[in-house]
C-alpha cells in the first residue's frame, strides 16, 4: 500500500526504507543552501544525513532556498511532505532506499526579504549553493565576471531588492555586519573550476556595482572554500515516481534516483565552524585544485563528450550510449589519449584506474539518466569541461582531433535533427544563436568557431580549425556512426 511521505508517515516505510535515526525536533538550522535540486538532495544533503544519523552536530541542519519560479513549486511540493526525500541509489547489482530529513524548510519566491532575514540570522553559519555550471554569470570565454548581465545589473541598481543569489547574499552580509555577527562562509558545489575562488568574484564584483568598500570587506573577510563534488544524479520523471511507489510504497512528490558513487573534496576554510563531514567520507585538503581538474576534464568531460553522438544516433539513456560500441571506444580513446595525459598528478590517485571506474558508472543500467540531459547547457558546459583539454594540448603542441572532433559533433548537434532526421529539442540558453551559427558553418565550418565568448582565443589556433573543419565535414559527408569509426582507427586527420 502506498502512502503519503511525510513526518507522520515515516514510521511505516520502515521496513523497505533506511530511515532517519535522529528526531527532526531536534535538529537546528546552521546551513542556508540556494538552489535545491536533485543534486543537493542527493549529495550534501546525504551527507548531512549520514553525519546526523550518527549523533553528530545537530545543529547544521539545512533551510533550503530558491530564486526562480521554479522553486516556488519545489517548495510546495516538498513542504506538503514536511522537507523529507526519498534518496533512491542504483547500482547495477544494488538498490538502497533512504529518507533523508535535514531540511527544516525552504524560502522560495516572493519571499526576498525573508531569505535576508534567514541570512542574517547568527546561527546560519555556512551558505551553500548548487544553481548550475551556467548561474554564476562568468563570461565562458574570459572566465570572469560579467557585470553586464542583466540579473546583475538589475540587482546592481537595486541592491535594496535583490533577485538572484549573490544580491541576497550581499544583503544577508550587509544586515550581520550592521548587527555585528561574523560573515558566514560561502560553499559552492557546483561543477566549475576553482569554484570557490568563481563565486568570490561574482559576489565581490555585483557587490562593486553598488558599494566598492563593502566589495573589499566581502573579499578582506568572507571565506569562499573551493569543492569538488561527484555524483551522478538524473532528473525527476515518472519512471521514478512510479519506482519509488510500487517499489517502496512510497508516494514522494520528488524523490531523487542516483548512483551509489559520491564524492565530495573540499577545502577546509570555515572561520564559525563546519559540521565534521569527515566522519561521514568528505576529505578535506589544503588544495582541491588536483581533484577538481581531474573530475571536471575526465568525468564532465566524458560526459560531454557522448551527450553529442549520442543525440545524433538517437541513443535515450547514458547507459545505451556505453553500450553502443562506437561511442565506448570513442570515449576511450579520447580520454587515454587526450584527456588524461594532459591531466596533473592527483594525490594517491591512479587517474586511468579513476577513468575505468566512471565508465562503469556510466554504463550503469539502473541509474536512468538521458542523453539529453548530459547535451542541455553546452555553451556553458564545453568552456569548462572540453576546451580547457583542448587548450592545454595546444599549448603543449600537442594533436587535438579527437577533441576537435567533439567540438564538431556539438556543432552538427546544433544543426537541430540527428542523423535519422529527428528533430532534436535544444536546452540551452544561447540556442537560438548556435542553431544559427550551425546553420551558417554549412557554408563556412569555422563560422561555429566565431562564438568567442565560447572558444575564445582557441578559435584562432590553426591545427585546431583544420582538425574541427575536417571532423565537421566527416560527419556531414559520412555521417557520425563512420565518423567515429574512422577516429577511432585512426583514421581522422
Amino acid at each position: 500500500m502506498t502512502k503519503k511521505l511525510s513526518l507522520q508517515t515515516l514510521n511505516a516505510h520502515a521496513e523497505k526504507v533506511a530511515l532517519p535515526s535522529y528526531r527532526r525536533d531536534g535538529l537546528s538550522a546552521g546551513i542556508l543552501h540556494f538552489g535545491v535540486g536533485n543534486f543537493h538532495r542527493a549529495h550534501q544533503a546525504v551527507y548531512l544525513n549520514d553525519l546526523f544519523n550518527k549523533g553528530r552536530d545537530h545543529d547544521w541542519a539545512i533551510i533550503g532556498a530558491g530564486v526562480m519560479p521554479s522553486d516556488a513549486k519545489m517548495r510546495e511540493a516538498l513542504a506538503a511532505q514536511d522537507f523529507l526525500t526519498t534518496v533512491v541509489d542504483q547500482e547495477a547489482d544494488a538498490t538502497l532506499a533512504t529518507i533523508t530529513g535535514v531540511m527544516l524548510d525552504m524560502i522560495a519566491p516572493p519571499d526576498f526579504a525573508k531569505m535576508i532575514d534567514q541570512l542574517a540570522d547568527p546561527a546560519i553559519r555556512i551558505v551553500s549553493l548548487t544553481v548550475t555550471e551556467g548561474g554564476y554569470f562568468i563570461d565562458p570565454a574570459t572566465g570572469k565576471f560579467d557585470p553586464k548581465h542583466p540579473a546583475i545589473v538589475a540587482d546592481g541598481n537595486n541592491p535594496d531588492q535583490p533577485k538572484t543569489a549573490f544580491g541576497l547574499i550581499i544583503a544577508g552580509l550587509k544586515k550581520r555586519r550592521a548587527a555585528g555577527v561574523a560573515p558566514f562562509t560561502v560553499m559552492c558545489c557546483d561543477n566549475i573550476p576553482h569554484n570557490g575562488a568563481v563565486t568570490r568574484a561574482t559576489v565581490s564584483g555585483l557587490a562593486e556595482l553598488s558599494d566598492p568598500d563593502f566589495a573589499q570587506w566581502i573579499r578582506d573577510n568572507v571565506a569562499f572554500p573551493n569543492a569538488m563534488v561527484d555524483r551522478i544524479t538524473p532528473a525527476t520523471g515518472d519512471r521514478e515516481r512510479r519506482i519509488t511507489s510500487e517499489d517502496y510504497g512510497i508516494d514522494d512528490n520528488w524523490p531523487v534516483f542516483c548512483e551509489g558513487f559520491k564524492q565530495w573534496v573540499l577545502e577546509d576554510n570555515f572561520p564559525l565552524g563546519r559540521p565534521a563531514l569527515e566522519e561521514v567520507g568528505v576529505t578535506f585538503v589544503e588544495d582541491v585544485s588536483p581533484y577538481e581538474v581531474m573530475k571536471l576534464r575526465i568525468l564532465n568531460g566524458g560526459h560531454a563528450a557522448i551527450a553529442y553522438p549520442g543525440e545524433l544516433l538517437d541513443i535515450h539513456f547514458v547507459h545505451e550510449a556505453m553500450e553502443n560500441e562506437l561511442i565506448a571506444a570513442f570515449l576511450e580513446k579520447l580520454e587515454k589519449d587526450e584527456i588524461i595525459p594532459i591531466v596533473p598528478p592527483v594525490p594517491d590517485t591512479d587517474l586511468t584506474g579513476y577513468y575505468e571506474l566512471i565508465a562503469t558508472r556510466f554504463a550503469n543500467p539502473k541509474i536512468g539518466d538521458t542523453i539529453e540531459r548530459l547535451a542541455l547547457d553546452g555553451s556553458n558546459r564545453q568552456p569548462k569541461f572540453i576546451l580547457p583539454s583542448t587548450a592545454a594540448r595546444l599549448e603543449k603542441g600537442l594533436d587535438v582531433t579527437g577533441l576537435a572532433l567533439v567540438s564538431a559533433l556539438w556543432c552538427r548537434y546544433f544543426e537541430g535533427t540527428s542523423d535519422s532526421g529527428r528533430k532534436i529539442k535544444f536546452n540551452d540558453e544561447a540556442a537560438d544563436r548556435l542553431h544559427k551559427a550551425a546553420l551558417a558553418s554549412k557554408a563556412e565550418p569555422t563560422v561555429f568557431l566565431d562564438e568567442r565568448d565560447i572558444f575564445g582565443t582557441i578559435a584562432d589556433n590553426e591545427q585546431f580549425r583544420k582538425r574541427f573543419v575536417n571532423a565537421l565535414t566527416a560527419l556531414r559527408e559520412s555521417g557520425t556512426a563512420e565518423t567515429l569509426k574512422r577516429y577511432i582507427a585512426g583514421e581522422l586527420a
